[in-house]
């Protein structure tokens, strides 16, 4: 995986409001412009009460950088990453009510977003969703934390059903609040019209997960698999593995009604009925059970795992062979989510237009970049188009370097390591003291079939590196953005627009500049 690129200086190069300009601007961008951006908008509860481990077995978790959020368990500031599954751009977004303003910064460079929801709290009062909402973006969702309605909840797996059924419906009625409110507005006398997001498991948009466990799937998995076994086409399974429907296996065939003749729902059956066999399989420490679950999924777990006493080692070992998270993740975002070449013209014209200002109001050459927008082109020869949503000052000391570690340095450092330990241990017994540490650093440093020169080459070592006193006391701006159009790259000329900028004011003084020089230029 890759992380973000950077670019620098060109704050020296900006004509519009060059004054309030910093020294130095550093434009950190995901590559590939082909990918598909996305925003995870977390609608669970991001408290302590679950996925926070004991101090000592805290696992890393990458999009997490600050030490708060990896304490805490939550995330606080967005980030980034790419993710080399089809060239998929990731932004990691805070969900929680106080962190709206990361939302929405995140929500306006992409072109899709993951709805998270607890699916042992539901549906939360928050705004995310509208915010991705009003920036007419598609949305998938994703039921997390299955594994606490086994675990923690104790429920049977038709009562599971029942509270997903639940779930998946009260996700549905904010935005169909939302659209009345939006429609009435317009139109007062229109009628409803269709939802702006339909979440459903027939059309493949949702997903049900167990992070913690690392696993997850859809409903096009399982009918897969299935109309493999059984014979049923896939079409139909995709149809009815969700639902009010059972299935007869002697005559293979799928019926409609199980409430109300008392049979269990083809979701319950076929999924998870097996999924809470594998859980209570482990949490008992079933070992034949386990065998047998293990070999008829045809999987391979490591003796690690399996002589393991924490279960839900053995719990991720499995199921993210079975029913890897991010197969079923990635999958459905590729297939449900729009490609950057995708974007719709109502979406670019928000994006071009500042408060009140229409898209019919800006000068035809503004209106020209339009065309820049919808193509998504990396040529040379397009325009660059760069979005900036978000800037935050850092000291330029925070900035990473981006150097790779060679093999050489990794040796030095554990020949280093390795003395200063020996340091220690002749020090706790009484020893003497070992030779002064700039011999052996001196050894380290020096080509092979050279001596070191003794006071010379402690003076170097000892020299600190000049450093210039601007660089210490500089500050740099971090600039989260998105690359619309063109190809960004180190020393090319931009221009910065801030948001105070109007192309119809400028064009205007450009033309009355003009005109003076070519009147001047005339009495000459």
């Amino acid at each position: 995986m890759t992380g973000w690129k950077c670019i620098l200086p060109v704050g020296s190069h900006a004509t519009t409001h060059q004054s309030y300009i910093p020294s130095r601007l550093h434009i950190y961008y995901l590559p590939g412009l082909c990918g598909i951006l996305l925003c995870i908008l977390a609608w669970e509860s991001h408290g302590l009460r679950r996925n926070v481990l004991p101090p000592g077995s805290r696992r890393l978790r990458y999009m997490d950088s600050r030490e708060d959020e990896q304490i805490r368990g939550i995330t606080m500031k967005s980030s980034a990453i790419s993710l080399h599954y089809v060239m998929i751009n990731l932004i990691d977004s805070p969900g929680h009510v106080d962190f709206s303003s990361e939302v929405s910064t995140a929500v306006r460079i992409c072109d899709g977003c993951i709805i998270v929801v607890d699916a042992v709290e539901g549906v939360c009062p928050q705004a995310v969703l509208r915010q991705a909402w009003l920036e007419n973006i598609c949305t998938v969702l994703v039921i997390n934390k299955i594994n606490c309605l086994i675990v923690e909840l104790k429920f049977i797996p038709q009562e599971a059903y029942s509270h997903l059924k639940r779930t998946l419906f009260t996700s549905k009625v904010p935005e169909e609040r939302a659209e009345r409110e939006t429609e009435s507005q317009v139109n007062p006398n229109s009628e409803q019209g269709e939802q702006v997001y339909d979440w459903s498991t027939e059309q493949g948009n949702v997903v049900f997960t167990s992070a913690i466990d690392g696993w997850g799937f859809g409903i096009e998995h399982f009918a897969r698999i299935y109309s493999q076994k059984i014979g049923i086409k896939k079409e139909v399974l995709m149809k009815t593995l969700w639902g009010d429907y059972y299935i007869k296996m002697k005559a293979k065939k799928i019926m409609k009604g199980d409430q109300a003749k008392g049979k269990k729902p083809l979701f319950v059956q076929l999924i998870l009925e097996n999924i809470w066999s594998l859980y209570d399989a482990v949490l008992k420490k079933d070992k034949d059970k386990i065998d047998k679950i293990v070999t008829s999924l045809g999987l391979k777990i490591g003796a690690r795992e399996t002589r393991h006493s924490d279960p839900k080692v053995q719990i991720n070992a499995i199921c993210s062979q079975w029913l890897p998270i991010s197969h079923a993740v990635l999958a459905m975002v590729c297939q449900k989510l729009p490609s950057p070449l995708d974007i719709t013209a109502e979406r670019v014209e928000r994006l071009m237009c500042t408060g009140s200002q229409t898209f019919d109001s800006l000068p035809p050459e503004t209106q020209a970049l339009k065309a820049a927008f919808m193509k998504c082109g990396s040529e040379d020869t397009a325009p660059g188009i760069i979005f900036v949503s978000k800037t935050l000052a850092v000291d330029a000391k925070a900035l990473p370097q981006n150097k790779p570690v060679t093999q050489e340095e990794i040796a030095q450092r554990r020949k280093r390591a390795r003395q200063r330990y020996a340091e220690k241990l002749a020090a706790a017994q009484g020893q003497a003291p070992l030779e002064p540490t700039q011999d052996v650093s001196a050894l380290e440093t020096c080509p092979k079939g050279e001596e070191p020169r003794g006071d010379e080459q402690q003076v170097e070592s000892m020299t600190p590196k000049p450093v210039l006193q601007e660089e210490d006391n500089q500050e740099s701006f971090i600039a989260f953005a998105r690359v619309f159009s063109g190809v960004a790259q180190r020393g090319k000329k931009i221009f910065i627009l801030g948001p105070k900028y109007s192309p119809l004011e400028f064009l205007q003084r450009v033309r009355i500049e003009s005109k003076i020089f070519r009147y001047c230029f005339s009495r000459v």
